[in-house]
Parts: C-alpha cells; structure tokens; sequence
C-alpha cells in the first residue's frame, strides 16, 4: 500500500464505519497477525484491537501520573473489539445487527460503566481544594496553555497543553502538539466531501437499489437515517424486548440489503476517491496520523506487556 493510498484509508470513515477502510470502528479489523513490529517509521490503519491496547495503555500512563500528584485512579473497563464496530451511515455487518441492533444495549452499557466510574466517586468525595487540583492535575486548563488545532471543515478546537491526560498522549504518541493537529485533522476531513459524495449519482443509484430492497422486505425507508430518526417513535409503548426486537429485525434487514445491493461497496470505493481529492491540503497530517498511530503501538506493547 502505497503512503499516499494509506493517507486516504487510514483515518475513521463516516459512510459504513472505519472497518469498511480498515479503519477501526466497524464490521473488520485489520490484516491478521499484524502487530507493531512493523516498522514504526511507516504508518498503516490499526485495527480495533490494537487502538484499545493504545487506550489501555494510555489510562495506565494517566494512573501513573496521577498517582505521582497524590491522587487515587483506577483504569477501568475499556471496549471490546466487538462493541467498537457498526456505526456510520449504513450498518453492513447483518451478523454484528443481529447481535447488537443499532446498538442501544451497548450504549446503556456504556453509560452504567460511566455512572459506575470510581474515579467519579473518588474526586467527588475530595474537599473542594483538592477537587480543584484533582480536575486540573487530570485535564488541564486554559492556565497551562493551550493547543490549537484547525478542522478541516472550518473553525477551531483547543485542549490543555499540560495535564495527565496530555502527559500520556505525549509520552504515547511522541508529541501530543503534533499528534493533536494531525488527529483533528484526520477524523474530521469528512465534513468537505460527505456533502458531495451523497449528492453522487452513483450513491444515489445504490441508496436506491438499498430503498427497494428494504421494501421488499418490508421496510419502507428511503435511507437509513429514516430509520434512525422514525425508531424512538416505532418503539414507543413496546416493553423492553419488543422493542428490542423491532430494533434488531430492522438492522438486519438494513446490513443485509445494503450488502446485497452493493451499498456498503459503492459508499468505500466513493469514499476512497473523494477522501484522495483532499490529500493535497491534508496528506502530510493524515500521514503523520498513521505513523504516529504505529509508534504508539510499539510504546504500547511496551507499556502494557502485551500485544493485541
């Protein structure tokens, strides 16, 4: 894969979801058995789990920090390989939709895994100066510095230049100035050609292909987010295993059709080919995101004493 070719794949995908691109939040990870021996000079896409073991080990590098402050942090559950993927405009994966819908139970695991934190209880039980210093030792604030990246699409994002989670990200990463630009850059270059790409004559053709297929199978939609934004009120007056119910036999039929028709094939190779026509402006950060993405592996394995 040439660097120019893994610029346009590399970063998240919006259409079907990273795992479309290799990409990491879909229905694939990436290439078997592949590990960050690879040379950390050279980028490539991650799979899904190697990005949880860089996360893994970047709540292990904020434990030590916070630690060394004189605060209490526990690294808690981190996401499967499995739960990471679906998402994006259209689910392709019929088996991931059987399992897991449009993904509503996941979500309300996430949110008791947030509620049940300790870290929240911990700081929350703090007297108010240590709070402070709790909060800012942790993220930061606008008296250390900040960082400034420009989004691709138009307008800012700042974050604290100093804190235990930027201390991670720069131990991991090498330069969180640098990886926080090229990463902003990455996952957001879709807002120039989604617009573009939607209005494309042949997603149109597909999406349409996608419509009757659906119907046929007896779902009258004429794009999935039709389905997303009609659910709540489809659902509403269901017990909770009705509800459920509706909400898988709809994504199956939507992976299953959009796999059938061509959907999911046409929405990657017309990614790949608008994402490309931005590479002039963006290759160097998406680039950088690869590469800086492999050399946080190694240092995770490090880290972690494990690979994915």
């Amino acid at each position: 894969m040439t660097r120019r070719t893994l610029a346009t794949k590399c970063a998240a995908a919006l259409l079907i979801g990273a795992a479309a691109t290799g990409c990491g939040t879909a229905a694939t990870a990436g290439p078997a058995g592949t590990t960050a021996s690879a040379d950390p000079g050279e980028g490539r896409e991650l799979s899904d789990a190697e990005r949880i073991l860089v996360q893994r080990a970047e709540q292990e590098l904020v434990k030590e920090c916070m630690e060394e402050a004189g605060f209490e942090y526990w690294v808690g559950p981190l996401p499967t390989v499995d739960e990471l993927r679906g998402g994006g405009y259209v689910l392709t994966d019929p088996a991931w939709a059987k399992r897991h819908g449009y993904g509503s139970r996941l979500q309300e695991k996430l949110q008791d895994v947030q509620r049940d934190d300790p870290n929240h209880a911990y700081a929350n039980a703090l007297p108010q100066e240590e709070r402070v210093r709790y909060d800012r030792t942790l993220e930061g604030g606008p008296s250390s510095g900040m960082l400034t990246a420009e989004l691709p699409g138009g307008g800012t994002v700042r974050t604290p230049a100093e804190s235990c989670q930027a201390d991670a990200k720069d131990r991991l990463y090498g330069d969180f100035s640098t990886w926080f630009r090229a990463e902003k850059t990455a996952t957001n270059l879709s807002s120039l050609y989604v617009p573009a790409l939607l209005g494309d004559q042949r997603f149109k053709s597909a999406l349409g292909r996608w419509a009757a297929c659906m119907r046929e199978a007896g779902h009258a939609y004429a794009d999935p987010e039709e389905i997303r934004a009609k659910l709540p009120d489809l659902t509403a007056g269901m017990g909770p295993d009705e509800a459920y119910a509706t909400e898988v036999g709809l994504a199956v039929a939507e992976a299953t059709c959009a796999v059938e028709t061509g959907l999911a094939d046409t929405a990657r190779e017309l990614e790949d080919e608008y994402r490309e026509k931005e590479l002039d402006r963006y290759g160097e950060d998406l680039a950088a995101y690869a590469r800086m993405s492999v050399a946080a592996l190694a240092r995770a394995e490090k880290i972690t004493g494990s690979t994915a």
